[in-house]
């Protein structure tokens, strides 16, 4: 396995050990998580080309499809509850 795909493991690892952090430590240790998903995503383009990187993408979308709604909702002006 690359590594590009070993980080992306060990990131998918680190994001379900946070989510079983109450909510308000989530957002502390959650946020450098967060921030990788790029990195990740361009390394893994990079190396294994667009089909791995879409199933990657939507990967990633599931796991973080809270944080994104609420994301899309406030940029929207739609009301968060």
């Amino acid at each position: 396995m690359s590594t590009a795909l070993t980080l992306a493991c060990l990131w998918v690892l680190a994001a379900t050990g946070v989510a079983f952090l109450p909510m308000r430590v989530q957002r502390v240790v959650g946020l450098p998580l967060v921030i990788a998903v790029p990195v990740l995503l361009y390394l893994i383009a990079k190396t294994h080309g667009l089909l791995i990187t879409l199933a990657c993408v939507a990967a990633v979308v599931s796991m973080l499809r809270r944080p994104l709604a609420h994301l899309w909702k406030k940029l929207t002006g739609r009301q968060t509850a």
